[in-house]
């Protein structure tokens, strides 16, 4: 009896092994789909922004509404392909090619065999000026060994030497975007550069944490992944917040004839980074804009700080001299909890503050025909 339940365990034991291994090919083969379609991805936003700035330079013209081109580009590509080719996103695909617009220079940091490899590409690309050749995308694609996301990341980066850095460890220590994130935000670079060992630097660097680890899932889901595919994510949280957005507008709209659109999606730059408010509208008897930032996830302090960020940049550009401060609204919509916060801290008085409560809907009000809204939502997505 005791050998048949030795046996049992054995055999248990040797299944589970089993099913370990099939689970760890799959997650692997799903990690290299992933990196596919980002190599293709990445060499194919080279090769357009390559043709945007030829475009450009074809006559003078032309190079004198570049703001205006870039912008009828993302148009047509809109309406003829679908997302994933907004105005930000097509001139960071321009900004992408004059970063990395000289090849040459990166056979050092690909290694040599990929460079042998891509010579001729090199040569074809000199020689073929004109916009409507097409390079071989796989040669191309040796260039370019990482993400698109990490290249979007490391645009973002003014410093060329500390692009260069974190690009170069990012494909040398097999850095997640988390991981390349976590340490630019840690001035990596810069405590590298000062660091009398410099080896040992590296060498932490190189290490990774738990909460670097992305998953298969996640980066097939990645929202530059499936915008390329032409696929859609009907669990995606962009889609989530984009419906809601649209219904809150038409909720807000409906409460009278007090609350006047102005903008969904705005932008606004403070110092190198650009930014989005959701929603903008105008408070006829307050007479001031209302920000709305939505969040899909907990209240933080954080989303707090971005709002009076808004409200500070708001005040100064967006309100004229005969209007109110600004007011912002933050609406954090999460499956246990929906908070509705308006940020009223900085204005001139008290009375204001008050004035602004008595006018404006009732925090809790928005915070249950968010989450009616949010259940709606997923239950149709369900249904599909």
């Amino acid at each position: 009896m005791s050998d048949i339940m030795k046996k049992s365990k054995t055999d248990i034991q040797s299944y589970k092994s089993f099913v370990s291994e099939l689970r760890k090919l799959l997650e692997n083969a799903r990690h290299q789909a992933a990196r596919a379609v980002n190599a293709i991805l990445t060499a194919t936003y080279w090769e357009i922004g390559r043709r945007i700035v030829e475009y450009e330079q074809g006559g003078k013209a032309r190079a004198e509404y570049g703001e205006e081109l870039l912008k009828r580009i993302s148009d047509d590509l809109t309406s003829q392909i679908g997302r994933g080719f907004g105005i930000s996103h097509v001139k960071m695909m321009r900004q992408f090619y004059l970063a990395y617009s000289n090849l040459k220079n990166r056979q050092s940091l690909i290694g040599q065999s990929t460079a042998k490899k891509s010579q001729s590409l090199i040569g074809e690309l000199e020689g073929k000026p004109e916009v409507h050749y097409a390079p071989d995308l796989p040669a191309l694609m040796d260039y370019f060994p990482l993400s698109w996301t990490h290249y979007a990341r490391l645009l973002r980066i003014k410093n060329d030497h500390a692009r260069n850095f974190y690009e170069s460890e990012s494909i040398r220590g097999g850095w997640s975007v988390r991981q390349l994130e976590r340490q630019i935000e840690s001035q990596f670079y810069e405590r590298t550069a000062l660091s009398r060992d410099k080896a040992s630097m590296l060498k932490k660097g190189a290490s990774k944490k738990s909460s670097d680890r992305i998953t298969p899932e996640e980066e097939i889901k990645d929202p530059y992944v499936l915008e390329f595919l032409g696929l859609k994510d009907e669990y995606s949280e962009s889609d989530l917040e984009e419906a809601l957005i649209r219904h809150l507008e038409s909720f807000l709209l409906e409460l009278g004839g007090d609350f006047t659109f102005v903008a969904r999606q705005k932008r606004l730059r403070v110092g190198g980074e650009w930014y989005r408010v959701d929603l903008v509208f105008y408070h006829r008897v307050l007479r001031c804009l209302i920000l709305i930032d939505l969040k899909i996830g907990k209240f933080t302090h954080a989303d707090a700080g971005q709002m009076h960020l808004y409200l500070n940049y708001a005040r100064e550009h967006w309100t004229h001299s005969e209007e109110n401060p600004p007011v912002g609204l933050i609406l954090c919509a999460e499956k246990d909890a929906t908070v509705a916060r308006y940020a009223l801290e900085g204005l001139p008085n008290k009375i204001l503050a008050a004035e602004y409560k008595t006018a404006l809907p009732n925090e809790r009000e928005i915070a249950e025909e968010l989450k009616r809204t949010q259940r709606q939502i997923e239950n149709s997505s369900k249904k599909k």
